[in-house]
């Protein structure tokens, strides 16, 4: 999958070793629904994913706006397994 500009930035930032702290979530969510995903809000801080048969659950982080590398592993094993790659 192809994807421009901003997401494409995102989606090598998500992929670069060693792992990122620094990325805004709400550029991961834009990346999914440009990748075709379908972002849906859960409980609480939740982002619900679902994009090429797999699903996901996202932690909003609060207060601050960038995850933690945790969740850029996690986010990096959800696109992988939905087949999306840098």
């Amino acid at each position: 999958m192809e994807v421009s500009g901003k997401h494409r930035t995102t989606l090598v930032a998500i992929f670069a070793d060693p792992v990122r702290a620094n990325i805004a979530l709400r550029d991961i969510e834009a990346l999914f629904v440009a990748c075709g995903a379908e972002v849906s809000e859960g409980n609480g801080s939740r982002v619900r994913v679902a994009l090429n048969g797999v699903r996901a659950v996202f932690h909003r982080p609060h207060p601050q706006k960038e995850t933690d590398r945790g969740a850029v592993t996690s986010v990096r094993r959800f696109l992988t397994e939905a087949e999306v790659k840098p």
